[in-house]
């Protein structure tokens, strides 16, 4: 079996036996003696799903990229010459698996890194720097998660962030206010001051609605 949770998918485990099909809920496993497993999803994209595979069967993970820990993805990211723009390259799952919006975002601002850099244009530095970050920050994630209580959400998913989706409140390095690139099905959150230098990024969305 294989579950895809998206951006907001997160499992729950019932101790006592529940019928009902909660908002976003996506699928619930049942054992006989261990307690439920509910797989549910926050927002409205709705994006989550589940498979039953055969054993040679890879599923949709046939067209996913390397694990973030693999010497694949170090090599990649050390010596590779990608020069699309850093935000969207470790969002893509073919090119490295599991990251998704809101960890690039609190990776780069930890890097100090611009969103709009590209790969190619990273010192060899800079390149050590986003690989251990990229690393460090998803690591924190796991054992946040590993420390929620059985049987219990958080208050709001992504709380543990620490820029993303924060945008106008104080940068929690050097208290600038957080900016944000805002795109349709997603934004961008950094510190300009951390970040760009103190350049403000076009956010072509916005300067559409001002027209």
């Amino acid at each position: 079996m294989l579950i895809h949770f998206s951006q907001g998918g997160r499992i729950d485990m019932e101790e006592k036996v529940v019928t009902s099909r909660p908002k976003g809920g996506v699928v619930r496993l049942r054992f006989d003696r261990l307690p439920s497993l509910l797989v549910k999803e926050f927002g409205t994209e709705r994006k989550a799903g589940w498979w039953v595979l055969s054993g040679d069967d890879p599923g949709p993970l046939a067209k996913l990229g390397p694990d973030p820990y693999s010497e694949e993805f170090a090599e990649f990211m050390l010596h590779g010459s990608d020069t699309g723009r850093l935000h969207p390259l470790l969002r893509d799952q073919r090119r490295v698996a599991g990251v998704g919006r809101g960890y690039t975002d609190d990776i780069l601002h930890r890097a100090r890194l611009s969103p709009f850099r590209s790969l190619s244009s990273l010192s060899d530095d800079e390149r050590a720097r986003l690989l251990a970050t990229i690393r460090g920050v998803l690591g924190e994630g796991l054992e946040e998660e590993r420390r929620r209580r059985v049987g219990g959400l958080p208050a709001k998913v992504g709380d543990h962030w620490i820029v993303h989706k924060r945008s106008g409140t104080p940068c929690p390095v050097c208290g600038a206010d957080l900016r944000r690139v805002s795109f349709e099905s997603h934004e961008i959150t950094y510190c300009p001051s951390c970040q760009t230098g103190g350049k403000i990024l076009a956010d072509r969305r916005m300067s559409r609605l001002l027209k």
